[in-house]
């Protein structure tokens, strides 16, 4: 989707828009071990589809997620390093205002979602942003189309009208100012941040929602999740290719993949010259056709001068996750006579499984000579070939 749909009419830069994640409730009706945002659906944790269904978005700038204290250790190993997390309150209230509190200077417009909604579809966000430039509040929200009746003690009592009535979901968007006062006002236990809007007054526009934004909280939830994501999709893989090579100068050891090899010369480069990691950061690259590193990180630019290759691949891992696929596995080649690689192999492989965020089993390195033959034959440098496969997550 094109950034012009989020441009003001007058031409003036967008509004610089955060997305709050509300994930500090414990969501005991849906069972299990932990809270019901750090279990699974599909593979994936439900937290952190939701939070990338936000980094993705092109009109979202910045994503603050507000945790549980306790849950600090779970979060950890769901979030990315550079999404913000927020201590929350003993109330969804409390850890609201916790986290418009914690938003970043700039910020105009904000939305309030659920962290156990993670299908909401960028069309949605969408409406709720569109519909902020002309009104201080708005959410989606799907037409109540069963009849409804009024009951008791397992018996109906009456029919009640449904005209007019609205299933509410989230983002809740809203300008920062006016919610924040809105909060700051409100006596506490609203249902959502909606009504906290009304009772400040603040108009509303209600936005069409979809009816694949569940919010998980029964058990049965996460099959119905799971097949939402199945329905109508066909898996995406891509496939990339990385290679490098560096010529050995002066040193006592090389970095490879990550580790410190002892050797009597070192790799030159303009960073560190871990040719097994730019290999691969390559390959991730090249399977999103993405060009290389060169064109994310300029060897012009003197601030990449001697810096260590795990910025790159981080940088390439994020773009992974932000583009919607997951690493399923990768294969690096290192083609050299010396250092012997053998040995350490195992300590490459889990440096960058960390690096990755994948599984050890999903991560090779390994090595091979040129039977003497060319500049690794002769001991000139090392080269390293890599592959990687992504695949939608």
């Amino acid at each position: 989707m094109s950034l012009d749909r989020f441009t003001a009419p007058s031409g003036q830069k967008p509004a610089r828009v955060a997305a709050l994640i509300v994930a500090a409730g414990r969501g005991l009706r849906a069972g299990g071990e932990i809270p019901k945002q750090y279990q699974s659906i599909a593979g994936r944790p439900a937290l952190a589809r939701t939070v990338e269904r936000f980094l993705s978005h092109p009109g979202v700038d910045d994503v603050v997620v507000v945790i549980a204290a306790a849950d600090a250790a779970l979060a950890a190993d769901v979030l990315p390093e550079d999404v913000a997390r927020v201590p929350g309150g003993d109330t969804r209230d409390a850890s609201v205002r916790a986290g418009l509190a914690a938003l970043p200077e700039g910020v105009r417009h904000v939305l309030i979602h659920d962290g156990a909604r993670p299908l909401v579809a960028a069309e949605v966000i969408d409406r709720v942003l569109a519909a902020l430039e002309s009104s201080p509040g708005a959410a989606p929200a799907v037409s109540v189309t069963d009849a409804l009746w009024r009951g008791a003690e397992g018996r109906v009592l009456a029919p009640t009208p449904r005209e007019g009535l609205f299933r509410a979901q989230t983002p809740q968007g809203f300008d920062l100012a006016a919610i924040r006062a809105a909060h700051a006002a409100h006596p506490g236990g609203a249902a959502d941040d909606v009504e906290v809007a009304l009772a400040a007054g603040l108009e509303v526009a209600i936005v069409e929602g979809h009816e694949d934004n569940i919010k998980v909280t029964l058990p049965g939830c996460f099959a119905r999740a799971e097949k939402i994501l199945s329905r109508g999709t066909q898996m995406d893989v891509r496939l990339g290719n990385g290679y490098d090579v560096h010529r050995f100068g002066p040193g006592d050891h090389v970095v490879l993949c990550g580790v410190d090899v002892p050797h009597s010369r070192g790799l030159q480069g303009h960073s560190d010259a871990d040719v097994g990691m730019h290999a691969v950061t390559d390959a991730l690259y090249g399977a999103l056709a993405e060009g290389d590193i060169g064109r994310h990180f300029p060897p012009s630019d003197p601030q990449w001068k001697g810096a260590a290759s795990e910025i790159f691949l981080r940088h390439a891992v994020e773009r992974v996750a932000s583009r919607g696929f997951r690493i399923a596995n990768v294969d690096c080649t290192l083609v050299c006579e010396q250092p012997k690689i053998g040995p350490h192999a195992e300590a490459m492989t889990q440096a960058m499984a960390a690096i990755l965020g994948v599984e050890t089993g999903r991560v090779s390195v390994k090595a091979t000579t040129s039977e003497r033959l060319g500049f690794t034959g002769r001991e000139e440098g090392i080269a390293a070939l890599a592959t990687a496969t992504l695949v939608t997550a």
